[in-house]
């Protein structure tokens, strides 16, 4: 017997511009020099330059495409409000077309990055093309320590109403296995306790390494607290054996993305997306405008359609034929063109606000005048979505008086003094390097003197936060410190 129910689905598609935009958004200067370069010997209809006639009566001719519009009636393209230049009241923007003579490419060391790895090998996978589009997107999501920080929900929830795939959470479970099959072992891990079992796995499968898999998934609480006597009871293990499995675990890579560091040490032309200039106390942004042309319609091909649509005598089935493909590529055209536009503009405003949220380092280069910031403190100041600054900041880099810097960089996370100012981790991070990079080699400073010390200059971080901010800083512990 048939059942009929109602069931109302809520669902977001992008439209295929969108799309173009997104990606091009994601795109580093080099990368995007090369799809304009792709798209100018793909489409006839695109052509570099400046053309005698302005957009707008282009806009006008008889071969136009409309854009799509919202229900309201309005251009579906902007992301969200714009900040004005009197927000920014020390800010000047450069024009791009008067700074050629600023704008270089800049060596930099830059070997593979572990995104880019994964995504190499994603690529040798039998996958379709939904599947590829979800391991991509799950390790664009995954941090440079090789960690996946974000739940599947959430990415689930991104590839279904920003990417405008329709997938569940099952779909990208299953892409997640696959990733984190992939090398460096571990890598895709949401935690230590996954990303240590996922490298016991993948070696052979001996008693040792049995056993090791089972401490970690049976006692980890146990083991991180360093329990081993009570770990070798509960399993019933003599000291050996105790011995041999924590020797197997201990030899494991807690952050296998820092192995990508040895794996190109070849150095690469990076070109900086952006560049600040520092003058009299104020800041000067230019856009790096390089290996991106102006675009515009060819006048040719629309004279073609324009012609067809005067000249009945015109209208032949071949003729028909040849400017249905026209229209098409200029409808390609058009979109490209604009996508590009917005994708300039986009990554102008969110420059924009990290130059006002990080004015006092732009100005002197100093770590510790960093103020904490995230992609929502960039999000409500320029109006984009969070999701459209985490794609502008991953893979571009900023040309300052100090040095070239990701974008990445400048976003740190906040903690407070003992006023309850809220002050940068990174600031933190500098002054315990200075405690330590001054502190007696043969009675190194412990965790607790560290804490201890920066509550002394108004910094109250428990000892923990302090052996978590040391490790990230790939400062080992004090008894390995210590000189003879």
């Amino acid at each position: 017997m048939f059942k009929q129910k109602l069931q109302q689905k809520l669902q977001l598609r992008l439209s295929p511009q969108q799309i173009q935009f997104v990606r091009l958004l994601e795109l580093p200067a080099i990368e995007m020099e090369d799809r304009i370069k792709q798209e100018l010997e793909e489409n006839p209809v695109l052509e570099e330059g400046n053309d005698l006639l302005s957009e707008r009566s282009e806009a006008d001719e008889p071969g136009e495409v409309e854009n799509s519009y919202d229900e309201d009636g309005e251009t579906d393209l902007s992301l969200g409000d714009y900040m004005t230049e009197d927000d920014i009241p020390y800010y000047k923007l450069a024009e791009m077309h008067d700074r050629e003579d600023r704008r270089e490419d800049i060596p930099f060391s830059d070997g593979i990055s572990l995104q880019d790895y994964l995504l190499e090998q994603l690529g040798l996978r039998n996958l379709s093309e939904r599947e590829k589009k979800i391991g991509e997107y799950i390790i664009g999501n995954i941090d440079d320590n090789g960690y996946l920080r974000r739940d599947l929900t959430s990415i689930t929830d991104d590839l279904i109403f920003k990417a405008g795939e329709d997938v569940d959470e099952a779909s990208v479970q299953a892409m997640l296995t696959v990733i984190q099959d992939l090398d460096p072992a571990g890598t895709g891990a949401r935690n230590l306790q996954e990303c240590l079992l996922l490298q016991l796995e993948k070696k052979q499968q001996i008693p040792c390494t049995q056993l090791a898999v089972t401490v970690l998934k049976e006692h980890f609480d146990a083991f991180a607290k360093k329990h081993f006597d009570k770990i070798r009871k509960l399993m019933n293990l003599n000291e050996d054996e105790m011995k041999q499995i924590l020797h197997e675990i201990v030899a494991l890579n807690p952050k296998p993305g820092n192995s990508m560091a040895g794996i190109s040490d070849t150095a690469v032309q990076v070109m900086p997306d952006f560049i600040v200039e520092t003058g009299n106390d104020d800041l000067t942004l230019v856009m790096n405008q390089r290996g991106i042309p102006d675009l515009h319609i060819s006048r040719e091909y629309l004279n073609m359609v324009n012609d067809y649509t005067k000249n009945k005598a015109n209208r032949t089935a071949e003729m028909r034929e040849a400017i249905q493909f026209v229209r098409q590529k200029l409808e390609s055209a058009r979109w490209f063109i604009d996508s590009v536009r917005q994708r300039q503009e986009t990554l102008q405003r969110t420059m924009q606000a990290i130059i006002m949220l990080q004015k006092e380092f732009f100005l002197t280069g100093d770590e510790s005048r960093l103020r904490p910031m995230i992609l929502k403190d960039v999000a409500q100041h320029t109006g984009y979505d969070i999701s459209t600054i985490s794609r502008v900041s991953n893979s571009k880099y900023v040309q300052t008086s100090f040095g070239i810097f990701p974008l990445k960089f400048f976003f740190t996370e906040s903690t407070q003094n003992e006023s309850g100012e809220e002050i940068s981790t990174r600031e933190v991070k500098q002054i315990m390097k200075e405690f330590i990079d001054r502190e007696n080699k043969h009675r190194p400073l412990t965790d607790d003197l560290l804490s201890a010390m920066l509550k002394e200059k108004g910094y109250v971080i428990a000892r923990r936060t302090v052996a978590k901010y040391r490790e990230q800083m790939d400062i080992p512990v004090a008894r390995l410190r210590k000189e003879l």
